[in-house]
């Protein structure tokens, strides 16, 4: 769950988009710079190839974030969160238990 939620918000940041897109419009640029040595299918081919590389890139990036990353921290604090919401909650069934025996005492 931890890996889950920590993989979504590194892709929500949107980094790895930005490092496609900055990839993509280099290598656009570089063929149209270098068009006189290349011909248009070349140019086509070559952007679409980088783009496909770079993405692969990313998705074996994020791999390696999510693989190398400790995410201990994270799972203990979410753990302790965890603990204590369900003891608050306990705590306040037995209030609620202490709250109904002193309304049922006979006086």
């Amino acid at each position: 769950m931890v890996v889950e939620r920590f993989s979504q918000s590194v892709i929500n940041s949107g980094i790895f988009r930005l490092y496609i897109a900055t990839g993509f419009f280099a290598t656009l640029i570089f063929f149209v710079i270098n068009a006189d040595l290349y011909t248009p299918i070349e140019m086509v081919f070559g952007i679409i190839g980088v783009t496909v590389i770079l993405k692969g890139v990313s998705n074996m990036m994020l791999s390696l974030v999510i693989l190398l990353f400790s995410l201990d921290n994270k799972r203990t604090e979410l753990d302790h969160k965890y603990n204590k919401d369900k003891i608050e909650a306990m705590l306040a069934e037995l209030g609620v238990q202490e709250a109904q025996k002193i309304n049922n005492q006979p006086n």
